[in-house]
């Protein structure tokens, strides 16, 4: 979700879901040590819960930038094993690292070491390449268990690490969630989550029901976060608190938009997260071109914006339907996260 779920984003997807985990963008751990820190670990209060997710293979960095994370009270520190873009593969971090059990184990620890009670987590593949994933997943998973790491997202794809590109490497290696469901059974004492090709709450309830820990949302919850965020709360956390309305989250992010531009940011760093807010509402074509429209604009456009909300139908908050959050883990409530 690079490029995606930065702090604007997590604000926003934290006024549809008060209990789904969210995700920030990977951050290089050399980008944790030797950039804006302040800049790269910013995150309002309202987002909590929220994980920070961090890519490289040199335990040493990854300690120190599990430290930061901790520092910056960040509530999660995860390891991304799992992402296939060449630029982190000539890092060899990402998936790369699965090709790699006993330096991922070497990661974790530094990062648990670093992290002082801050939990460390870690994301991975079925598996890369020509790998046998049923061989290659469960090495990685001793290795990361041995090391101390307890809770698990697993991507139910391979990661083609020649030939593919990142997108199609989301979308062309077929799903087996039979593998991870697999290794619950090899490995009980972890909390393994689901992750890949979830679009909806009745998927991640069919997770659950199986023995998932959670169920990973990412691209499906950015593109229709009202459909997909909205009833999380009510049908997987068992939340009795009535959901706010899509017109009222609107109005909230435009405030904070305006207060973003006031900041000396622009308008389209908050705005361009909220295309999808509307999808299948009428009137939303209005609001996806007048966000478009502002995208060059300033604090003047808030007011469009405003008049575009007020033209959508009354009515009851929309529910609907339930990302790698966005980036976001979605769980049962005793699993805390």
């Amino acid at each position: 979700m690079m490029d995606w779920t930065d702090r604007h984003c997590r604000f926003f997807h934290r006024q549809l879901s008060r209990h789904a985990l969210l995700y920030t963008e990977m951050i290089t751990a050399k980008a944790l040590i030797y950039g804006n820190r302040e800049k790269l670990l910013a995150f309002h209060p309202a987002e909590h819960p929220v994980a920070l997710q961090v890519g490289g293979s040199i335990p040493r960095e990854l300690g120190e930038a599990a430290r930061t994370g901790a520092q910056a009270g960040y509530d999660e520190i995860n390891l991304n094993a799992g992402c296939p873009s060449e630029r982190v593969q000539s890092g060899f971090f990402g998936a790369a690292l699965m090709k790699e059990p006993n330096l991922a184990g070497e990661c974790v620890r530094a990062m648990i070491e670093g992290s002082a009670n801050v939990e460390v987590t870690v994301k991975c593949r079925i598996g890369v390449d020509d790998q046998d994933p049923n061989d290659a997943l469960a090495a990685f998973l001793d290795s990361v268990r041995a090391s101390g790491v307890r809770r698990v997202a697993i991507h139910a794809r391979k990661a083609l690490l020649k030939g593919l590109s990142p997108k199609e490497n989301r979308v062309i290696p077929p799903l087996d969630y039979d593998v991870a469901n697999i290794m619950r059974g090899y490995f009980p004492e972890l909390a393994i989550s689901i992750n890949g090709g979830i679009g909806s709450l009745e998927a991640v309830e069919g997770f659950l029901k199986q023995g998932f820990a959670g169920a990973m949302v990412g691209r499906a919850a950015y593109r229709t976060p009202g459909e997909i965020l909205l009833d999380a709360d009510r049908r997987i956390f068992n939340s009795t608190e009535m959901p706010p309305g899509k017109t009222e989250i609107a109005r909230t992010m435009l405030r904070y938009a305006e207060r973003h531009v006031e900041a000396g940011g622009k308008l389209n760093h908050v705005t361009r997260h909220l295309v999808g807010l509307f999808n299948g509402v009428p009137g939303s074509r209005l609001w996806k071109r007048r966000l478009s429209e502002g995208a060059v604009g300033d604090s003047s456009r808030i007011k469009a914006l405003e008049e575009a909300i007020g033209g959508f139908e009354a009515g009851p908050p929309a529910v609907g339907i339930m990302s790698d959050s966005i980036g976001g883990i979605i769980g049962k409530p005793e699993s805390a996260i």
